[in-house]
Order: structure tokens, then sequence, then C-alpha cells
């Protein structure tokens, strides 16, 4: 992605901002500062007195990688920037309604921290660098669009400092309102952004969810050139964050299904939180009910009752996606850990997770079928790793970085070969690269929304009513959805069958994921 190098503001006119407006949108634009002494601090908040104080610093201490980054060039003063974004709960004061009843439906919410972190090194400051992030905070998931707009936001602040918040601030405040699953061109200065927000139905928020268009006997497919998301983070990398294990992509996927806790580790915050993204989009067009937790640190509220699990408690469904090796020993009772991505290279140049959806490259691109995969998998240097591995179990990762995952769950679902099969490996040029992954993202994510459509295909009739009767009052109560009885329905659904879809992709206890979920 570009940087926006063209990117102006009058610095000279102060902006007005619509502060209702802005929070249709975002909460708050801050910038934090490493003090080497007090160590994170709220340096500016825009608009001001949005946190508390307690608030703030849980802002601030999840807003910075675990360490700056020890992978510094030949240069004597070298910059590292790098996109990443957290999910952390907000408990809100209760407010009361007319009738002077307490409303709990806002007590307590996510907030999602979008980050653009600054690590300088420098030989001749203090400690040999500083670090600084701008952080844009929202409601609101909305990746495709608080991304580029951090590509904007970043720079420009450390360029002209506070007065860049407030103007970022003014160009939102004049945004229209969000419509999800729609397509928006959103004015900043003088460039667009054009965004696809995420579907309703695929939001967290409070309110009745609607299966009719995600649960029918067929996926919705839409057609090739016409990308349409289907749930939250549709645009994240699937291919590039488990590019090292694509083969356990179904077990993945089951497990997010049953609702299973999991610790991502990597060795960066981009990586991190970006596959946790792509997990949670596995399941499209069905909303992720787990609690996710794209960028997870110790100083997070949750982490210290997370702690004092002992073996033999069930964990909590949690997804963490983490980068500190601290945590394979804190969190040793999580029953199923997976390792992503690989280490950064010695390199300054912007360390984003891009995209692009058009572009072709030169150059020919390979195949990585499923005999590649399979080679891979099953040869004895490789089946020795595996052993090795699973012998010395995530401890491992703490000396060294590994793509590998730690699980004693047996899945159902099998590898699909037609699907690994389509998939590309370029490996020519960073461009050749990027077009490829969008064009295996495209494959992963319809096979997966395909397989989760007719997994909850049986469940369809239980979210149908009957249409009201010709002539009936408007205002009477809506006709009840039929009851729903698991045993009946796993009995009724043992003699009948899930779909020749499900059969074919499923071993013969097809029956216990359904149990289970």
């Amino acid at each position: 992605m570009s940087r926006f190098p063209s990117f102006s503001v009058r610095t000279e006119v102060s902006p007005s901002v619509d502060s209702e407006s802005l929070q249709r949108w975002v909460v708050a634009f801050c910038a934090i500062r490493f003090d080497l002494e007090q160590g994170q601090l709220v340096e500016e908040c825009y608009p001001q007195g949005c946190f508390s104080h307690d608030e703030e610093l849980e802002i601030a201490y999840s807003s910075f990688p675990d360490s700056v980054s020890q992978h510094q060039n030949q240069n004597r003063s070298s910059i590292h920037d790098c996109i990443f974004f957290y999910r952390i709960h907000r408990h809100l004061k209760k407010s009361l309604d007319e009738k002077g009843v307490a409303d709990s439906s806002n007590a307590s919410k996510f907030l999602y921290g979008y980050v653009f972190n600054r690590q300088r090194h420098d030989e001749r400051l203090k400690r040999g660098g500083e670090q600084k992030s701008v952080v844009i905070l929202s409601y609101s998931p909305y990746s495709s669009v608080f991304r580029p707009l951090l590509q904007i936001v970043g720079p420009l602040f450390f360029d002209i400092g506070k007065k860049a918040l407030e103007h970022i601030a003014a160009y939102v405040s004049k945004w229209p309102a969000p419509l999800p699953g729609k397509v928006m061109d959103l004015p900043i200065g003088n460039a667009t952004l054009k965004v696809n927000l995420p579907p309703a139905h695929g939001l967290p928020v409070e309110g009745e969810l609607s299966f009719e268009e995600g649960a029918s006997s067929v996926a919705p497919f839409v057609p090739n050139s016409q990308p349409v998301p289907q749930g939250l983070f549709h645009d994240s990398d699937i291919f590039g964050s488990f590019r090292g294990i694509l083969l356990q992509l179904w077990l993945l996927w089951e497990l997010l299904l049953i609702g299973e806790p999991m610790l991502i580790i990597a060795p960066t915050p981009p990586q991190c939180c970006e596959a946790v993204a792509s997990l949670v989009s596995l399941v499209a067009p069905l909303l992720c009910s787990v609690d996710f937790r794209p960028y997870f640190t110790i100083h997070d509220p949750v982490f210290a009752r997370l702690n004092s699990i002992q073996e033999g408690q069930a964990f909590p469904p949690m997804i963490l996606g983490v980068t500190n090796v601290f945590f394979l020993k804190a969190l040793r009772n999580i029953p199923h850990i997976v390792s992503v991505g690989s280490p950064p290279l010695n390199s300054n140049r912007l360390a984003l997770t891009t995209r692009s959806s058009t572009g072709r490259g030169s150059g020919r691109p390979e195949g990585l079928g499923f005999q590649q995969l399979s080679l891979k998998k099953f040869s004895p240097s490789s089946l020795l790793s595996a052993v090795r591995l699973r012998r010395d179990g995530p401890l491992c990762l703490m000396t060294e970085h590994k793509e590998a995952i730690w699980s004693i769950y047996s899945a159902t679902t099998k590898p699909d070969t037609s699907i690994l099969n389509r998939l590309i490996d370029a490996g020519v040029s960073p461009r050749v690269e990027e077009s490829m992954s969008v064009v295996n993202n495209e494959i992963l994510r319809r096979h997966f929304l395909e397989l989760t459509t007719n997994f909850l295909a049986p469940f369809s009739p239980y979210f149908r009513t009957s249409t009201p009767l010709e002539g009936s009052s408007p205002y009477v109560d809506p006709p009840s959805l039929p009851p729903f009885n698991a045993d009946e329905f796993l009995a009724s659904l043992s003699a009948r069958g899930p779909g020749k879809f499900i059969l074919k992709r499923m071993k013969s206890n097809w029956l216990d994921l359904y149990s289970s979920f």
C-alpha cells in the first residue's frame, strides 16, 4: 500500500468536527509514546476525555510490540513501521432510560484498536532508539477502513504532530453512516478510500441474527469478478497466514466451529493479528461467537484470570493471538496451540499486510498442489521433524520459531485435495506474490463459505417462521420460531444425514461434530 505521499492538510485552518457523526466510525485517535522511565504513555487523545486513566493505561500497553525489533540493518539510523490491531473489553457506565431503569445493553463493549507503530533505531539516542504509536479506536471491526486510514494518519502525525489527528477526525466526521455489506467511497483529503464493509450478520453487535441468507442448502456464491464480503475480516490473508500448515486449515475450521480455545503465536504483531482475523473469517457466514483477541498481552485484565486456571479446569472459549513466548508457560493449560508466520528479515521497509484486488504480474507461477504438500509432509525428514515437534511440545518455540500445531483433537473434516491443487505458489517477485495471494485467498474463502453454509443447512428450518395469516394485525406478536431440541435434532439428522456435500468431506463420525457444535 502507498503511504499517500501527496496527501496534505491545510494546517492553518481550524478543522470543524461533528462529534456525534465521528462516533459512528471512531471513538478516538490517540498518539502513544514509550517513555524510558514511565513506560507507555498516552501523549495525545482526540477528542479529549474519552477514556478514564485505567482505560488509557490498557490502551497504551496494548499498542506496542512486546519488544523493539532486533533486526536492524547496517544503517546508523533506521525506521521500522508496522500495522496491527487488538480487541479489548471496555466497561461503560450504565445509563438510565426514560423510566429510570438501567440500560445494560451498552454496559460492556469491545473496543478495537488499530495501531500504526514506528520504531526508530538510532545509536545516538538513549537505549538506541524510540517508539511511538498512532491508534484509531472504534467499536466497529472495520479493518478495510482503518488499515488504509492508518497509512494516512500515521505518517502524517510524525510529520505535523497533533494537528494530524484533528484534521483526520474532521474528515471522518463528514463521512455518511456505515452501510454494512455495502461498498462505500469515503473521502479523506485529496484521497478516497473505497471500502467493502462486512455484512450486518457478521458483525459482533447486539440484536437478533438472521440465518436466512447463510443457512441455505447451497452456498451463496457470487461471480469471481465481484468479491462480496460474507463475514467479518473478509479481506484477511488466509493463505499468507497459514501457508506453512495449509493441510491443517480444516482442523482449525472445526476447532473454531465448536468453540475450542486456541493460542495463536507468531513472531510479529502483524502476523499474529492477521492469523486470528483469518481464523475468524473461516466460519463465514456464521457469526464468530468466541471471544477473539488478535493481539493479546500480559497487561490485559483478563490475563490474570486465565493464568490462574489450574490443570483439569476448562479453559474459556477464546482465540488469543500472542507474540511473547512467555504465554506458552503461563497458559500451559490451553488445549490447542498454533504457531504461524516467520521471523522478519533485516529490512527497514514498511511491514504491512498488503493486498491488491487488481493487477497481474509477469512470470510463471508454479502450482502448489496436493502432491507437493503431501511430499513435504510425508517425506522421511519431514516425518522425523513432525515426530520431534510432537515430542518436544510447544515449548520448543522458546528457542526457535516453527510453524506447527499442537492439539489432541481428531478432526472429522478431511482436507479437500481439489482445493489444495488449485492453489498457486508464485515466489517470483513481491508483485506476483501479492497477486497470487489474492487468487488463493478467494479460492480458500469460497470453499470454507460453502463448507460452513452446507454444515448449517440442517438447522435452517429452526430459523424460519411461518407466514402470518392474510389480514392479521401487524401489531400482534410475530410467529414464534420452531422449538429446538438437541436430542431430537441429532436423532433426525442421524436418520436422514446432513447431505452429500458434507458426507463427502467428513469421516463416519460426522454426527459427533454436530453434537459438539
